[in-house]
């Protein structure tokens, strides 16, 4: 068995005002929701959210780069291409969202939950994540690549030529998973947790003829 950890969940007021998103040098949005509503997010940079719900919201171009979003639910919405690179992201939840193609380059994140998104194109690549779960969620293709692992679970989501290079999956269980292949170096998978099944798949990647 992997480590396991529990996510810190978003801490959210008991009655969220509801907002309508608007344009301004510097966004600022606390304790509120915004919901069933079309985003432009063209221009947009250096956001903060502070206690904020998302819920049925599609984005449109959206740059959340360098954003500070904490105790924050994106929930039900369209992310797909989003830039959420240099951001700060903790104690955020996805929710059965679209981030086809989004970009997690450099950012922060601790304690962040995945669940049931489509991911897949995702790149995380030199990002730092502590506390992350990823939940029944399609991350085909996603590259992790040289990224910081600290307490990182990947339940039940198909991980089909997700790029792991130069990043560790000590402790990282992965048994739950499907994948046909992974991008991985050698050095990632001391301390990875496979089936059987999987560990013969890894040693086809890394170039090992197997005897049956």
């Amino acid at each position: 068995m992997g480590e396991r950890f529990k996510i810190q969940r978003p801490k959210l007021s008991g009655a969220l005002q509801e907002k309508v998103f608007q344009y301004d040098e510097e966004i600022y949005y606390n304790r509120c929701i915004i919901k069933d509503c079309h985003i432009d997010g063209e221009g947009i940079e250096s956001i903060r959210c502070d206690e904020v719900i998302f819920k049925n919201v599609t984005f449109d171009a959206l740059s959340f780069r360098k954003a500070d979003l904490l105790d924050c639910v994106f929930d039900h919405c369209d992310l797909a291409n989003a830039d959420f690179s240099e951001g700060s992201i903790h104690r955020v939840e996805f929710k059965d969202s679209k981030l086809i193609g989004s970009n997690f380059a450099d950012a922060s994140l601790e304690n962040v939950l995945f669940v049931s998104c489509l991911t897949k194109l995702s790149t995380f690549g030199f990002a730092n994540l502590k506390q992350v779960a990823f939940q029944s969620s399609s991350l085909n293709s996603a590259d992790f690549y040289e990224c910081n692992f600290q307490r990182v679970a990947f339940t039940e989501c198909n991980l089909d030529e997700v790029n792991f290079a130069n990043t560790s999956l000590k402790g990282v269980d992965l048994s739950t998973c499907t994948f046909e292949g992974l991008q991985v170096t050698w050095d990632s998978l001391p301390g990875c947790i496979v089936t059987e099944e999987q560990a013969l798949a890894f040693a086809r990647v890394i170039g090992l003829e197997i005897k049956v």
